[in-house]
């Protein structure tokens, strides 16, 4: 029908293709030996056929010897292309195209195992290697494989599927032959693995045949989801189909005609070999044929192959032809046709419903002519059609199922003698039966309940036959990883170690680890509890800068101010007085120069910050009781080798040993009337320094000795108490689901609130240990900004002063010596007063009025005052408002040689409504060879 159609749309071409047929029975052999006559005694040129993969994969080399192009439109296994056999052409759609769209399927509905069902043969097999990377890709794990022999009896089948049964895994991807998955569904249905919770998928070959199956099986196949190769509707394909049926009912008419993909691939392959032989040949003419030296050509021995002379022209013609078949554009890359679309279909009723569509460029979407924004990429939450599922259910399966067949789960829990508020495990006297309690029994039994499903099960004490503990949580984790057990429900903490080989739920507790210490109260028992205020460090930048500020402000004011002169103690004494004494604001110094006091405005208001600050801290360290913990830190611990406590058999211990501690300075314990009795003690009389636990479980230490310790929290990171399970099981997702559902409520409040007691202390962590003693992290901006200021301002100072005096730096020096008396020189200058200064010229000022006073002796010789009026030798004569000069007795002759010095001390201007007056103090000294003054 394809030949006659074919040149009925091409009259114009010059060939004419013959078919020749030969039957082969479904084995290798007949297969070969069919080809093989065809080459050798038909002497075709291309060979469309034959029908199965294995068949196929034996045919190819021999038409690769005899360069005959072997055409395939139902072989569809992957390995056929990895031959890499040259006249070997894939018209078919290889399965591996299809694993990408049966992946989505998988992520879509969020299941995480899978297992394959397939036949053991290389049409199988050839898939599997691509559909394990297809699911992993999407998180989707593969956990068994069952493998149907090509042969298999019923009996044999039944076996495989009661197998299956006992896994928790429902979720099944069936390749194989259309007759055998056919027996396979009638079976699955007869032992009950077509019911609800079950999931079917298929590949492209055996739904693509389902109109030829009988009732029965397509009746046992009812909810079973699959892919096919997506045909587009076209006018010449239901014209097709109606002369198809026409044609079988004349010729058959017991035999129903259904043209499925595969027939209209072998359709499009006729189309294509006429195209090629017309492009190669182009005239109607007998192929030559290179005969090689065969005995006989009738013959069908593997001797002696014809070579065609045409195979690699025509190999090049099928490889570049393009043409609108039947099944869609037609197009050979790479030895392979393009690949299709496909529709995902929903087995319902007589037949299969269209669900949706995967496509290679937007993955799965609803209609393959929407728009690129309303489509949906493969992996995003997608919305399929409507879907029935096995056992008439609408709802989605989940993918698994545990127990199976009346199986309960099996579930550790640990054996505790204290901290039994988490995890209890007792004996019933009377029903000599073992009850497990708890705050952690009582999370899991809520969180099953939230479970959309039932989840039997059975818990089971990790305990000896004496009914002590077993071992530590590492050693009940590890059997779960064993599989000895299928879960572990308690106060177990989560640990990157334990994670290596178990899957922890989301945490049911508040994380981290804690430490209990002793308090005592540091208003009554400290002595130096006035300097708890500031922390060690801010006590010495303070002092620092005290001490930095004072020799600022002498650098800028020792030449101007005298009151920054004198010996050179008084000049330290007077700057550390004058520095310090700006912490109560009592300095009475002055300070005149400009630079000075913009430097005494900045560290003033440092100084006032401080101040409150110390006053607040102080008056509250001295009001409210300080009930403040021994330690605060664990590495104070460390280094000062004390004991620290710890739970027996608990990851807190490792946790210690990792951060420094010796193993003899761990105590374990295993009850808290033990613990409370060492924290007692301390480590002076072999107790311990402090208990370290989890969070949760030092709390419910803390709420029954609440007088005496406090909380340290948290010392260590961890990520709270959680369930245990095998790794990859699918419960963690949905236990944790219940978690999260249940901690966002009332529920676990009211857990709590029944199972642990609340502490009324108050937890001193580090962060309120802190807030009592400011450090220098609170004020390092103020001083920096003092410091800056500080040393612009000498900067300024240095540079004016070396500007003013360039002149003794640029004389010539002749020798290293010079220079440095240059330097010394310059240190000599800085040494001595500024006479140009503002302040000593208004001195000077008094004094030339001083000199010309009518008041003034006659004869009296002042001399103006030196630097040694600094040295206190001047006498001072009480602060008088009038002027007064000590003369010499008239009657007292003085001596030729004597020299009268005047020494003007000091003279101060004052000023009143009338007159202004100036006011002389002066002491008059009398020194001669033979006088003595009194």
């Amino acid at each position: 029908m394809a030949v006659l159609d074919f040149y009925a749309t091409h009259p114009n071409y010059n060939t004419r293709i013959v078919l020749n047929t030969s039957h082969c029975k479904e084995n290798v052999v007949s297969a070969a030996a069919a080809a093989l006559d065809l080459i050798k005694n038909e002497q075709v040129k291309a060979i469309i056929g034959p029908v199965t993969s294995t068949q196929t994969s034996f045919v190819i080399n021999l038409g690769n010897q005899a360069q005959v192009p072997i055409i395939s439109f139902s072989a569809t296994s992957p390995s056929l292309t990895s031959l890499r056999i040259p006249y070997f052409l894939q018209f078919a759609q290889t399965d591996s195209s299809q694993v990408k769209a049966i992946s989505a399927i998988v992520k879509a509905f969020g299941w995480r195992q899978v297992v394959p069902i397939y036949i053991d043969t290389e049409y199988g097999e050839g898939i599997i290697p691509y559909l394990t990377d297809a699911l992993h890709e999407v998180n989707a794990r593969v956990p068994y494989r069952s493998v149907i022999p090509s042969s298999a009896t019923d009996g044999q089948i039944l076996q495989e599927l009661a197998k299956l049964m006992t896994k928790e895994t429902r979720v099944f991807i069936v390749d194989m032959t259309t007759d055998l998955s056919s027996r396979l569904f009638v079976k699955a249905k007869e032992i009950g693995m077509m019911s609800k919770g079950y999931v079917w998928l298929t590949t492209n070959d055996i739904l693509s045949k389902l109109q030829s199956q009988n009732s029965t099986v397509i009746d046992s196949m009812q909810g079973v989801l699959g892919v096919q190769t997506f045909v587009p509707p076209t006018p010449e394909l239901e014209e097709l189909k109606i002369r198809l049926k026409r044609h079988f009912h004349t010729d058959n008419p017991a035999i129903g005609a259904e043209l499925d993909v595969f027939g209209l691939w072998a359709y499009d392959a006729v189309f294509a070999v006429a195209m090629a032989i017309e492009q190669v040949i182009g005239t109607p003419t007998s192929f030559p044929v290179h005969e090689s030296n065969a005995a006989s050509n009738s013959s069908t021995d593997l001797e002696g192959f014809p070579v065609s002379p045409y195979g690699p022209k025509l190999l090049t013609a099928l490889s570049t032809v393009r043409f609108d078949g039947i099944a869609g554009h037609f197009t050979v890359v790479g030895g392979k046709r393009n690949s299709s679309n496909f529709q995902i279909v929903n087995v319902n009723g007589g037949g299969a419903r269209t669900i949706g569509f995967w496509t290679l460029k937007k993955g799965l979407v609803n209609t393959l002519n929407s728009s690129p924004g309303s489509s949906k990429i493969s992996g995003s939450k997608f919305e399929f059609g409507p879907i029935r599922w096995p056992g008439d259910s609408l709802s989605v399966p989940k993918g698994w199922e545990i127990p199976t067949k009346g199986k309960k789960l099996r579930i550790l829990v640990p054996v505790k003698a204290d901290f039994t508020e988490f995890v209890k495990v007792a004996k019933d006297p009377k029903t000599n039966t073992t009850v497990v309690t708890g705050f952690s029994i009582d999370v899991f039994k809520a969180a099953v309940k939230l479970l959309p499903y039932d989840l039997p099960h059975e818990l089971i004490p990790f305990a000896k036959s004496d009914g002590t503990s077993n071992g530590s949580y590492y050693q009940m984790c590890y059997q779960v990883y064993l599989g000895n057990f299928d879960a572990a429900v308690g106060d177990t903490i989560i640990r990157a170690d334990r994670s290596l080989y178990v899957d922890f739920t989301m945490p049911y507790s508040e994380s981290g680890v804690a430490m209990v210490v002793p308090v005592i109260d540091f208003k009554s028992k400290h002595v130096l509890a006035f300097l708890r205020p500031w922390t060690r460090d801010l006590w010495l930048t303070i002092c620092f800068f005290f001490v930095y500020i004072g020799f600022v402000v002498w650098v800028l004011e020792h030449r101007i101010n005298k009151e920054f002169r004198g010996p050179f103690l008084h000049q330290v004494g007077t700057s550390v007085w004058f520095s310090c004494s700006t912490m109560v604001f009592a300095h009475r110094e002055r300070v005149v120069s400009n630079l000075a006091r913009f430097v005494m405005i900045i560290w003033l208001f440092v100084v006032l910050i401080l101040t409150i600050n110390y006053t607040a801290s102080l008056s509250s360290l001295y009001t409210v009781e300080q009930l403040q913990p021994t330690v605060t830190d664990i590495e104070d611990l460390v280094r000062s080798r004390d004991n620290v406590g710890c739970i027996k058999d608990n990851f807190s211990c490792d946790l210690l040993k990792q951060v420094g501690f010796d193993a003899s300075k761990l105590k374990e314990f295993e009850k808290m009337k033990e613990i409370d009795e060492a924290l007692s003690k301390g480590t002076a009389k072999g107790g311990i320094a402090a208990f370290v636990h989890s969070t949760p479980k030092a709390k419910l230490f803390l709420a029954k000795y609440c007088s005496k310790y406090t909380l340290i929290t948290p010392i260590f990171k961890t990520d709270g108490f959680a369930f245990v399970f095998p790794k990859r099981s699918p419960l963690v997702a949905d236990v944790s689901q219940a978690i999260l559902n249940m901690t966002g409520g009332e529920e676990i409040l009211n857990l709590e609130k029944k199972w642990l007691k609340e502490s009324s202390c108050q937890d001193s962590s580090d962060a309120t240990i802190s807030s009592n003693s400011r450090g220098l992290g609170s004020f390092w901006v103020l001083f920096l900004i003092a410091g800056l200021t500080s040393v612009l301002a000498v900067v300024i100072f240095v540079a004016s002063f070396i500007y003013r005096h360039w002149y003794v730096l640029v004389q010539p020096a002749d020798s290293e010596s010079s220079t440095w008396r240059k330097i010394r020189a310059l240190f000599k200058i800085f040494n001595e007063k500024d006479l140009d200064s503002h302040t000593f010229r208004r001195s000077n000022h008094q004094q030339d009025a001083v000199m010309h006073s009518p008041n003034n002796f006659p004869g009296a010789l002042v001399h103006p005052i030196s630097d040694h009026t600094d040295q206190m030798n001047s006498l001072f004569i009480g602060e008088q408002q009038t002027s007064s000069i000590v003369e010499v007795p008239s009657d007292v002759l003085l001596p030729s040689n004597t020299e009268v010095v005047i020494a003007v001390q000091e003279m101060r201007r004052t000023t009143s409504n009338t007159a202004q007056e100036i006011e002389l103090i002066s002491a008059a000294y009398i020194a001669g060879p033979d006088v003595q003054t009194h």
